[in-house]
Formats: C-alpha cells, sequence, structure tokens
C-alpha cells in the first residue's frame, strides 16, 4: 500500500508514541472528549455517504476511523505514530474485525507515499493533527491529486483564539499559556521530545488550500464545552456540562463565536477541474 521509501521515524510521530497507551483514557472516553467529538461526527455523518472511500489524517488510536466505517464507508487511516497505528490495529482486531479499515504508518506530509489508483471520495482530520504540519499547502496540494473532483474534507484543527484557555490560564497567573496561541506558533513538548504547533486563521487555511479546495462551511467545536485539560470539573459538574453543550449546539455557526472555541471545524471542497 506505501512506497518503501517512506522516510521514518517522523519527530512528531514519535512524540506521538508516548501516548498511545493512555490517550484513549485521556481524551477518546473522557466526557469533554466524547462532547466535542459527538459534533463532529454529527457533521461527517451528514457529509460522507454509504460506500465512500475516505482517508484520514493523523488517526491516532483509530476512534474516527471505526466510526467512520459503521456509517458504511471504507477507510484509509494514517498516522505518523508507529505505536498509535498498532494501538489502533489492536482496537479493531478486538472490538471491530470486520470493519472496512486499513491503519497505515503514515505521515500527513507524505500522502503521495499510498499507492492508490482510484482517488479517495473525501478526507478527514480530527482534532489538531493538521496544526502538527508545517506546510499545509503542501499538504493541499498532495491531497489536491487523491481525491475527486467535488470531494469533501471535513478538517477539525486547534484555534487560534480560544476564549476557554486565556481565561482559565489568565486566572492561574500564567499569562505565556493564557496567550500561547496567539502568537500563530508554538512548540509542544512530549517527553523529551519538542515539536511545532501552528495555529492557523481562517483567512490563512483559505488561502494554503486554495486553489485546489474552495471553503463550503465552518462551525466551532468547544465554544463554552471547556478543553480537555478540564476533564476533573466536567465530571463533577455533569448538568453544567449538557447545559454547555446545548449552548455550544445552538452557537456552534454564529459569526464571532465560532471561531473562537477549543477547536474549528471546515468542509472544503475539491474545486471542480
Amino acid at each position: 500500500m506505501i512506497a518503501s521509501s517512506v522516510e521514518l521515524p517522523h519527530e512528531t510521530g514519535r512524540a506521538f508514541d508516548t501516548l498511545a497507551e493512555e490517550y484513549d483514557e485521556l481524551f477518546t472516553r473522557s466526557v469533554i472528549g466524547r462532547a466535542q467529538r459527538n459534533v463532529v461526527w454529527q457533521r461527517a455523518a451528514n457529509l460522507f455517504s454509504i460506500g465512500d472511500h475516505i482517508l484520514e489524517l493523523n488517526c491516532g488510536t483509530g476512534e474516527d476511523a471505526l466510526y467512520l466505517s459503521r456509517l458504511g464507508a471504507s477507510v484509509i487511516a494514517c498516522d505518523a505514530s508507529e505505536q498509535m497505528i498498532d494501538f489502533a490495529k489492536r482496537r479493531q482486531q478486538q472490538e471491530e474485525p470486520l470493519a472496512a479499515v486499513q491503519f497505515e504508518i503514515l505521515p500527513t506530509e507524505q500522502l503521495l507515499k499510498l499507492r492508490r489508483a482510484i482517488p479517495f471520495d473525501g478526507v478527514f482530520s480530527n482534532f489538531s493533527g493538521l496544526n502538527c504540519v508545517s506546510d499545509l499547502a503542501a499538504v493541499a496540494e498532495q491531497l489536491s491529486q487523491c481525491v475527486k473532483d467535488g470531494a469533501p474534507l471535513l478538517l477539525c484543527l486547534s484555534t487560534r483564539i480560544c476564549l476557554w484557555e486565556i481565561v482559565y490560564f489568565l486566572l492561574r497567573g500564567d499569562f505565556r499559556k493564557a496567550f500561547r496561541r496567539c502568537r500563530g506558533k508554538t512548540h509542544a513538548r512530549l517527553g523529551d521530545i519538542s515539536f511545532s504547533v501552528q495555529y492557523p486563521t481562517i483567512s490563512e487555511l483559505k488561502t494554503l488550500f486554495a486553489p485546489a479546495f474552495s471553503l463550503r462551511s465552518y462551525m466551532g467545536v468547544g465554544i463554552t464545552v471547556p478543553p480537555s485539560y478540564l476533564e476533573t470539573w466536567a465530571v463533577k459538574h455533569p448538568g453544567c456540562l449538557r447545559l454547555l453543550q446545548r449552548i455550544d449546539e445552538t452557537i456552534a455557526g454564529w459569526p464571532g463565536f465560532r471561531i473562537v472555541g477549543d477547536h474549528v471545524l471546515l468542509h472544503f471542497e475539491k474545486v471542480r477541474s
């Protein structure tokens, strides 16, 4: 499936290797993680169809790939982390061995290493994997060669301005963390590995994906629902979390509000030749 010249290991992939075994407990199965993921899944269910061949980027432990397969799609799910892919394969074998999912170790920057004669019907990327890509324009160019005309791209990225994060860390007196996204670029560290994280604006994303892709719509994810590091609070206040979820359902598409949540969910479409 993948050309033998793929250059691994990938630095960001190595960083996320350290999270593979505990990622589902830290986020996937958390009440905040589930609340935010449900918003993305609802949009995915409306956008992808039975029989679609979907390319998933930065698939992590396979939670989204298995969901897409339950919608009736077949999925090639890629991640730069060897340990994430290993964990995802084990999950598939244990939970849904017949799911139409193929997991591949592949950095997003090397998509053309995929050996596939038939273009994909759509692309999916969830929860900030694309924020760890330094050259999104190059990724967009590669995607343009992998998907059909009119194919949807459903991409969930971290926002540049997260009001929850700003308020939370200001109250804790940590000004650096409060505004770390606002500079547009920062460095994250997992274990002893440091890697760059980008926070592009909507305008920048439109430019980066042009001219091959056109932005059809975007909505906020986690506007009043807090980021995952407030999981302890959310578990103690389930009623408040449900209220915040209902508020998010109402304001997710409102101008202004949709760009100040924890994430933003964008629907691009491949421009027809």
